[in-house]
């Protein structure tokens, strides 16, 4: 197998594991632009994923291909409705933010884990029959060289999240909504000053982070897990929250890191497929995207700025 077959194995398949990842850090970016820290990424992808999976095997028969389309719709409604507790704990009441988006995580699984049981009888659902289908994009795929790499072979929701990176970078650095939401992460007393409701900024953020992070999780159990349990997101929200932070807030930065872990996560499942890994052993493989976040943030974190007020509630009138 030669250097560009290889290729044509990873880019493709890198591209679709890093999907749900962009989604979610996109979704952390503007939360934690805002000033609020997220670390309910990984409670959001959680979300997302179930409601995905039980919507899809729910409505199947009613609905057919538009299914899969619905179900990230749901997800996406259904994130941002639960990032709401979030909000309301970090922004209203002002409470401890970290500890807020752990109480997240925790209560996704438990409550998505429980509904489960009561609704299927087991730890986990029947598989999805209808998803997405893989395409060849019409034209980009005819390139040579470079289009069998990136537009062959691909899901649709894959290519909307990177298009996506774009859109979220013009709308934070191009337009007066992003400005805004910038200085209320910056300096909230100044936005604040300038007649920005501070307050309704980050509810705003947040729920936008809750809607990309149900998508998140809705296109990792749509495209790649089929079905939802205990294990169907692992620790994917948290890659999401080091892509943010790898990428330093930025949404094509965020972009950026999120497909290096999708490389890292490929890897992981076709490594045995590739020549020069065949040999390795597959616990290695698997264990290779959390070395290399851990690797990842320990080696740039220092070099990223956050925004100045991230963390830090803010009370109208006071420094």
């Amino acid at each position: 197998m030669g250097v560009y077959e290889t290729l044509q194995i990873i880019v493709p398949s890198a591209i679709f594991f890093a999907a749900p990842l962009i989604f979610t850090a996109l979704g952390g970016v503007f939360s934690e632009r805002s000033g609020v820290v997220n670390i309910g990424l990984e409670g959001l992808m959680v979300i997302g994923a179930f409601t995905s999976v039980v919507f899809n095997l729910t409505f199947a028969d009613r609905f057919g291909e538009l299914t899969p389309w619905l179900a990230l719709l749901v997800a996406m409604i259904v994130g941002a409705l639960f990032s709401l507790l979030h909000a309301v704990a970090s922004i209203t009441f002002r409470a401890d933010q970290v500890v807020s988006g752990v109480a997240i995580n925790f209560l996704a699984v438990g409550l998505s884990l429980f509904l489960v049981k009561k609704m299927y009888g087991k730890g986990q659902t029947d598989q999805i029959q209808i998803g997405f289908d893989k395409i060849d994009i019409p034209v980009l795929s005819d390139i040579p060289v470079l289009g069998p790499l990136f537009f062959s072979n691909g899901y649709i929701p894959s290519y909307i999240a990177i298009a996506l990176a774009f859109i979220v970078w013009y709308i934070l650095f191009k337009t007066p909504f992003g400005l805004r939401l910038r200085a209320v992460g910056e300096h909230p007393m100044a936005a604040d000053t300038m007649g920005i409701n501070v307050t309704r900024m980050r509810y705003i953020a947040v729920m936008i982070s809750g809607a990309l992070g149900g998508i998140g999780g809705a296109v990792y159990a749509t495209i790649i897990s089929r079905d939802f349990s205990h294990a169907t997101i692992s620790g994917h929200g948290f890659m999401a929250l080091a892509a943010m932070i790898f990428g330093k807030w930025h949404p094509l930065g965020a972009m950026g890191a999120a497909l290096f872990f999708g490389v890292a996560q490929s890897l992981s499942i076709i490594g045995q497929t590739i020549p020069f890994l065949k040999n390795v052993p597959t616990v290695y493989l698997l264990i290779a995207p959390y070395v290399l976040t851990i690797l990842a943030l320990a080696g740039f974190i220092g070099r990223a700025d956050a925004p100045k007020a991230l963390g830090t509630p803010y009370v109208k009138g006071k420094r």
